[in-house]
């Protein structure tokens, strides 16, 4: 006699996880299957283009693992990997650092410390807009998003007055995505020593995001330098997030890292927590923390020709957006990400996401919808990642020039 078996029920904090890019690939998908090519300007993989791994990198991990370090690795990372990330940190210019720890990709990086740092009714100041992975973070740790704005009339800065705002009792932290995804920006000195007072001020940890930072675009202007957060407040408790992913172009290796700096007394039982969940889930792949040192201290000549590209396919993609109706393009600084501002008229009654899905399904065209990664309210953006070739990118824009003029005469 057949019964119904009962409901697995799901935990109620993943009701809302959502993540952008990647569900938007499963739209492109059926529309490959239909027999369409689809351009493809939505994910940050170098990979997918005409971005090659060093070779010495490659043959560090080969020759470790024909040594026979395909073990377990110490929880908190392979010693020569630590070394060099502790010499990357003095090249950045953080005094004081105090520990240092591997984690397969920036993405466990976070996930460790916010797990280890936040409990029921705390929150978090995260930027709007934001890469997803933080507010996926805290989703499922049941944590609401505290988001503070970033301002795009002011190059993408953050709104430090919206910051001070968003500040309650309940606040532990802050994070700092510069060089910053979406938007490409690059926070001044003045921005950061003004973040460091709020962090001393409220007793704040500043979770600060590093991982784009030697793929810089405009690096002989002023304005365009990449300073470390930890160089500019060596008092203030923080966490600096690095990898290998986009700096070194391995990003399915998974490899990154958090540099502790600041107050080592204030941090010690934060830190402990943390070390808790490394010891936990074993360790970070082996083979692969070999590259580290050879990334860190080896040769940086493929950075010259990277960064190249990508000013070139950064130019050809602001010249697009600030000379087609309806784009305009705050240009970003470094990294491989535009956030495009779309004027969408008030007759047309859609946003920013049903603006993506058409262009999908009419023109075969996938960016990621701002809303995405949270925006100003009111307001409408689209993120391109502008890796492609660039006539790749060409063909884009011509096919989105076209779909826009069309939608929205």
């Amino acid at each position: 006699m057949a019964t119904t078996a009962p409901t697995i029920v799901s935990s109620h904090h993943l009701a809302t996880l959502k993540y952008a890019i990647r569900d938007l690939a499963v739209l492109a998908a059926d529309v490959q299957k239909q027999g369409h090519k689809v351009l493809y300007l939505n994910v940050g993989d170098p990979l997918k283009f005409d971005f090659a791994t060093p070779p010495h990198l490659i043959e560090a991990v080969i020759k470790a693992m024909r040594d026979g370090q395909n073990g377990y690795a110490a929880s908190e990372g392979y010693a020569p990997a630590i070394d060099a990330v502790r010499r990357e940190a003095e090249r950045k210019a953080i005094p004081g650092v105090h520990n240092i720890f591997i984690t397969q990709g920036v993405g466990e990086t976070v996930d460790i410390c916010l797990t280890a740092l936040l409990n029921p009714g705390d929150n978090l100041l995260t930027p709007k807009p934001d890469y997803p992975l933080y507010s996926a973070v805290l989703t499922k740790l049941g944590i609401p998003v505290n988001a503070y704005d970033l301002d795009e009339e002011n190059g993408w800065q953050p709104d430090l007055a919206d910051i001070e705002r968003k500040i309650t009792p309940q606040t532990r932290g802050i994070v700092l995505i510069n060089p910053n995804n979406p938007t490409g920006a690059i926070y001044s000195r003045q921005t950061l020593q003004a973040i460091a007072e709020l962090a001393r001020k409220h007793n704040l940890v500043v979770f600060a995001d590093e991982i784009y930072d030697k793929l810089l675009l405009d690096e002989n202007a002023d304005d365009a330098k990449m300073i470390a957060f930890g160089s500019v407040a060596p008092d203030v408790p923080c966490i600096t997030f690095g990898g290998m992913s986009k700096n070194y172009l391995v990003p399915g290796w998974r490899l990154g890292w958090g540099i502790a700096s600041g107050n080592q007394q204030a941090m010690a039982g934060y830190i402990e927590s943390i070390h808790r969940i490394l010891r936990a889930r074993l360790s970070a792949n082996l083979p692969m923390q070999h590259a580290i040192p050879a990334a860190l201290d080896g040769p940086q000549d493929h950075l010259i020709e990277v960064n190249r590209k990508l000013r070139q396919r950064r130019d050809l993609t602001a010249a697009w957006c600030n000379s087609t109706p309806r784009v305009s393009l705050v240009a970003p600084k470094a990294a491989f990400y535009a956030f495009a501002k779309l004027q969408i008229p008030e007759e047309a009654h859609e946003d920013d996401q049903a603006f993506v899905k058409a262009l999908l399904y009419e023109k075969h065209v996938l960016v990621v919808h701002g809303s995405g990664f949270g925006q100003r309210a009111g307001t409408n953006h689209f993120r391109i990642v502008f890796l492609p070739q660039e006539e790749v990118l060409t063909q884009a824009y011509a096919n989105m020039s076209l779909f826009l003029a069309a939608r929205y005469q």
